[in-house]
This record gives C-alpha cells, structure tokens and sequence, in this order.
C-alpha cells in the first residue's frame, strides 16, 4: 500500500465550526457563518465570552493544510486517463473516484491505480458481490 513521502504530523489549530451568531436562538437561521456587522455587535467588536470569529490566526500549517488524515492530498478523477497525471506524484497524491462514474467505469480506474502505484480512498464503492459457485 503506497505511503506519502512528507510524513509532516498534520496540526489542526481549530477542528469546530465557527457558529453563526444568535443561529441556535432561531430554528430559521442557518448556523454556517456570515459576518456581524451590526454597529453595536458584540461578536464584530470581538467582546470577551461573545461568540468567536474566524480570523487569518486560526489557519492550518501551509505545508500540511488541505491533507488527508492518511497525509495524501486529494485528487478527483473521472476518466481513467487523469491518472496519467500522477505517473510521478504518487506519493504526493491520493486518488478519489467522482461520485457520478459507474461501476464499470470505476472498475477500470481502480486497475489503472495499482498499476500507477496510486491510493485510492474510495476503491470499494459500488462494487457487485460475486457469488461464489
């Protein structure tokens, strides 16, 4: 099973979401985040025990931000012939089938992995069991 050559130990300064302010007061409210600014608001004003807000600080390590928890960067393919494009980085890169290809097709991107030396995340889905006569 094909490993990633930079085995940097991945950091996350912050694994939560950030809360929309006053989103669990209000079932109407969608809690993903958009920015107060409202004259007096706390949050904005950056209050102390008011709801935090992101900010450049809680960024990810550049050298690590965006992997994998296996340390691989993720790489959609939808035809067997993205592949190719990992001939050299396939300790850079790990392969994830597109959700909308079909069994048959995926069946061949897998094959074209292993030859590749690429790992593929999503290597089991929608495979057929076989029966056994």
């Amino acid at each position: 099973m094909p490993t990633p050559a930079d085995k940097r130990k991945i950091v996350k300064k912050r694994t939560k979401k950030f809360p929309r302010f006053q989103a669990d007061r209000f079932k109407r409210m969608n809690p993903a985040w958009r920015k107060p600014r409202g004259i007096d608001g706390r949050v904005r004003r950056r209050f102390k025990g008011s709801t935090l807000c992101p900010k450049i600080g809680y960024g990810s390590d550049k050298k690590t931000r965006f992997r994998l928890k296996n340390g691989f960067y993720k790489f959609v393919v939808r035809c067997p012939a993205d592949l190719e494009m990992l001939l050299m980085h396939n300790e850079k890169y790990a392969v994830e089938v597109a959700h909308n290809i079909g069994a048959k097709k995926r069946k061949e991107i897998v094959e074209r992995a292993d030859e590749l030396r690429l790992y593929v995340t999503n290597r089991n889905a929608r495979l057929k069991q076989e029966e056994s006569a």
